[in-house]
């Protein structure tokens, strides 16, 4: 099938093309990486009157870091961030450990961050790590420029809290602390498939214990979760990695809340290939293991620290 009639145009500053937004009358859409939009509009499941192209606005090409903040602008590729060094500290590496796992190289080469939040598929890594690390969606409109919290900015799939006539022109995103642990994993049918579930974890260890947890939910709801409840139940627990690698005894506190992510925070939606009962399993799986990989890794952080490179 071929695209629906549509108008084109491509602004070169962010006041033109909320201007275009703004139209009156007109169903716009906004093509940055354009790797779901396009296919969607080939297939009229979305047939937009205007296509506002704003890949030749500079400005939104862009992340840079203030006050302990990273900005990312509307036009950054997800490819930018397969470096772990692209972002400093443990922020860096849990990005890079994430956007290996959307689709492949020459979608990661044009799709973005924003993008993704602008699409709001629940499947979507960034928009679980948006939402376990309070990440904000900047937006502007023909009313000036507000910021959203990315817990209230999703409100189910394909919707969120933008406006017609607003433009995402960034994700901001906390700097974790060089003593953080990060954790990513996913579970797919195949490599090029969406994720059934996948966890992105943080733990904060004081003296032996964990004195904070986020826990994001890939695609185990109708949009992105944090998983509250397990984080909670996380709080003042040792941080003891198991001796047997990821196999957790039923007692250890990473498979607890595993099995609270799966029964309180999570509300999965059955799909072909994972009925409600098996993502609730791998939702439990998955958040243990991943606890297991942030606790590895905020371990070998805080002997970097200490000077022990062993």
């Amino acid at each position: 099938m071929k695209p629906a009639a549509f108008d084109y145009i491509v602004p070169r500053t962010v006041r033109e093309a909320v201007d275009a937004l703004g139209d009156a009358g007109r169903k716009a859409q906004v093509l940055a990486g354009g790797q779901s939009l396009i296919l969607e509009m080939h297939l009229q499941r979305i047939r937009p009157e205007l296509v506002v192209d704003i890949n030749r606005i500079a400005e939104l090409d862009h992340m840079s870091i203030d006050d302990n903040t990273l900005r990312v602008g509307a036009l950054v590729r997800h490819s930018v961030f397969e470096s772990a060094q692209a972002v400093p500290g443990p922020l860096g590496t849990l990005l890079s450990r994430a956007v290996v796992n959307i689709a492949h190289p020459p979608i990661r080469s044009r799709g973005t961050m924003a993008g993704s939040f602008a699409w709001a598929h629940p499947a979507s890594e960034w928009c679980a790590i948006g939402v376990a690390l309070d990440a904000g969606v900047e937006l502007q409109g023909p009313d000036g420029v507000r910021q959203v919290a990315a817990g209230d900015y999703f409100h189910g799939p394909y919707r969120t809290a933008r406006h017609p006539q607003e433009l995402i022109t960034s994700v901001c995103l906390p700097l974790l602390g060089e003593d953080t642990g990060v954790g990513f994993i996913e579970h797919r049918r195949t490599h090029f498939c969406f994720a059934q579930v996948a966890v992105a974890a943080t733990l904060t260890v004081r003296d032996g214990l964990i004195s904070e947890a986020r826990i994001g939910l890939v695609n185990s709801a109708d949009k992105p979760v944090r998983a509250h409840a397990a984080e909670q139940a996380l709080i003042g627990a040792e941080a003891r990695f198991p001796r047997a690698g990821y196999r957790l005894p039923e007692d250890h506190p990473f498979a607890r809340a595993g099995r609270i992510a799966a029964d309180e925070d999570a509300a999965p939606v059955a799909e072909p290939y994972a009925d409600v009962e098996y993502k609730r399993q791998a939702i439990a799986v998955l958040v243990g293991r991943t606890l297991c990989e942030a606790a590895a890794d905020q371990q070998s952080r805080v002997a970097a620290l200490k000077g022990d490179h062993r």
